[in-house]
């Protein structure tokens, strides 16, 4: 039974509180999120790639890698839920926002900038494809950690 409080309050209320629970799920599994590189988190550190507009590393991890998932998000969904094993869904569905975020760190730390080219002659990085392979299949990973923990506190808390 979902506490008397979550009751009272009103259809707005509750549908905010699930938007900022949702904002928060997502950006704390987005690893620039939450490491800093002395970058603001990948904005100051110009990318390129062959398939995508030259831009900043965070819009990249927040937008470009997503995109390679899938040709719309329904199906980008449907294959993330697809490709999440029975145990992975128990191995996520425990831990703290603070574990979670301290995972986000280290897969910035050695995902996101570990893996990075040096720059070229524009101070840009030029992203090989097996950075945006990595990248991309790191987002899918983060992506579905972040919904199979979604799930697991809203089922938590609306009990």
């Amino acid at each position: 039974m979902p506490p008397a409080s979550y009751i009272r309050a009103s259809r707005r209320e509750r549908l905010l509180a699930l938007q900022f629970l949702l904002h928060l799920v997502g950006d704390v599994h987005q690893p620039l999120h939450a490491a800093d590189h002395q970058d603001r988190g990948g904005n100051d550190v110009h990318v390129s790639a062959a398939f995508a507009k030259a831009g900043n590393l965070h819009n990249y991890w927040d937008t470009i890698f997503v995109s390679r998932l899938g040709r719309g998000s329904a199906e980008a969904a449907a294959e993330l839920i697809a490709g999440i094993s029975a145990e992975q869904s128990r191995s996520w569905s425990m831990g703290t926002a603070v574990d979670w975020a301290w995972q986000s760190y280290q897969i910035a730390k050695t995902q996101a900038y570990g893996k990075l080219p040096r720059s070229n002659a524009r101070a840009e990085l030029d992203l090989d494809e097996a950075y945006v392979a990595n990248a991309t299949d790191t987002v899918r990973l983060q992506l579905q950690r972040a919904g199979v923990r979604l799930a697991w506190l809203l089922n938590t808390a609306l009990r």
